[in-house]
């Protein structure tokens, strides 16, 4: 579809009514005369663009983690949300609340095999233990949900330097999303890996490895609080205010010693760069971060480590107030050959997030899923994220 002007200063028509064609049927006005009836949708979506969005504000990634059960514990740096050196005033505090909720259904190639060779689903038991445990090398079987409550406050106390703090809570469950997972895979038709064999939503934690044994057919710690993180970060944004660096820097600390699923007991230190670019209702960022995790003697047991992540999120404004986010996450896995000989555990792991934002007044909400595209058995299978926070406005 071609778009040519018609207009001629020759015309004494054209100068009282110059008008723009975008095709034989569409015009508007230039100047002058009430437009013609436009029966080109192309027309129409063009005059509404500058009215779509605003490239005042963007949000940000989703301040996602790793949430799988290996290494779950460890210090993981979060993506920043959107910043800039005058994103909020001197003495501002910021508020947020995250909910999130994974299923897990991660295991080995031996222990899938087991499973396949049930006839129909079935509840497993000690019996299932021990023929899991007679099997050959090393085998594990982690089914679980777990859900996670953050509360994030921050607070400005300088033109570009702000602290934070990150409480949060965990709850382990059988859990509700097996029926919908499988549904999910039936229609696209994924490997179940032998979730068919087991009944649903049930929690079964059964470690046969290197580094030690485990088995619960309910959570032992239902509940309980995380140790806590606190931070300090610096924010610098360019004349333009189109691109902003992040500097941050966070402490993991131990709260009560060593707990089971909530402690390793350590304190980790965490390091995180982020580059931010906005243009127009487009917006990118890139986050690399380097965390000495200090080790954990649970099963499986992790030796001390540098542990590098990175974080590559793409936003898009529809309207000034509803953005869309796609996200990716990498990390390496915490465990060496010294603790497994399995490559599922020893794999990198990768996640991928999309999701949306809405602000309302000084309320962001957003909502995201989380999928595993690559390294099924050792990262979550799905979860989802829903949040507020407050923002105040800018200045």
């Amino acid at each position: 579809m071609g778009i040519r002007r018609v207009f001629s200063s020759d015309s004494a028509d054209n100068q009282e009514k110059g008008t723009f064609t975008f095709s034989e049927k569409g015009t508007v006005p230039f100047r002058g005369q009430s437009p013609r009836k436009c029966e080109c949708p192309l027309f129409w979506l063009l005059l509404a663009a500058p009215a779509l969005a605003s490239a005042d504000a963007h949000f940000g990634p989703f301040p996602t983690r790793d949430l799988t059960p290996f290494g779950y514990l460890r210090l993981d740096m979060r993506p920043p949300t959107a910043m800039s050196e005058d994103a909020a005033a001197v003495g501002t505090w910021r508020f947020d609340s995250l909910l999130s909720h994974q299923n897990t259904w991660a295991l080995s190639p031996e222990v899938e095999r087991y499973l396949r060779s049930f006839p129909e689903r079935r509840e497993l038991t000690p019996d299932d233990v021990d023929a899991i445990r007679a099997l050959p090398g090393e085998n594990y079987l982690v089914d679980l949900e777990l859900s996670q409550l953050d509360f994030v406050a921050e607070y400005r106390f300088a033109p570009h330097w702000s602290a934070y703090a990150i409480l949060s809570g965990v709850s382990y469950q059988g859990g509700f999303l097996d029926g919908p997972i499988e549904t999910w895979h039936e229609w696209f038709d994924f490997s179940s890996y032998a979730r068919d064999r087991a009944r649903r939503d049930d929690y079964n934690v059964i470690l046969d490895l290197r580094s030690g044994e485990r088995v619960e057919f309910a959570p032992t710690v239902n509940n309980g609080l995380l140790d806590p993180t606190f931070g300090l970060r610096y924010v610098a944004s360019d004349s333009t205010q189109r691109w902003t660096l992040v500097a941050e820097g966070a402490l993991k600390v131990p709260i009560a010693g060593e707990r089971a699923y909530l402690s390793t007991g350590n304190t980790d230190v965490g390091l995180q760069v982020s580059l931010q670019r906005s243009a127009g209702r487009h917006a990118f960022y890139f986050s690399g971060a380097a965390v000495y995790f200090d080790g954990s003697d649970t099963v499986p047991s992790a030796s001390a480590q540098v542990v590098p992540t990175l974080n590559a999120a793409y936003e898009f404004a529809f309207t000034a107030n509803t953005h869309a986010v796609g996200q990716i996450y990498a990390s390496r896995s915490i465990y060496g050959s010294e603790d497994t000989g399995l490559r599922e555990l020893l794999d990198d792991k990768y996640l991928f997030s999309l999701g949306l934002y809405h602000r309302s007044g000084s309320s962001l909400w957003s909502l995201c899923m989380t999928e595993n595209p690559y390294s099924d058995n050792n990262t979550p299978d799905f979860g989802f994220q829903f949040g507020w926070s407050y923002r105040p406005a800018r200045r």
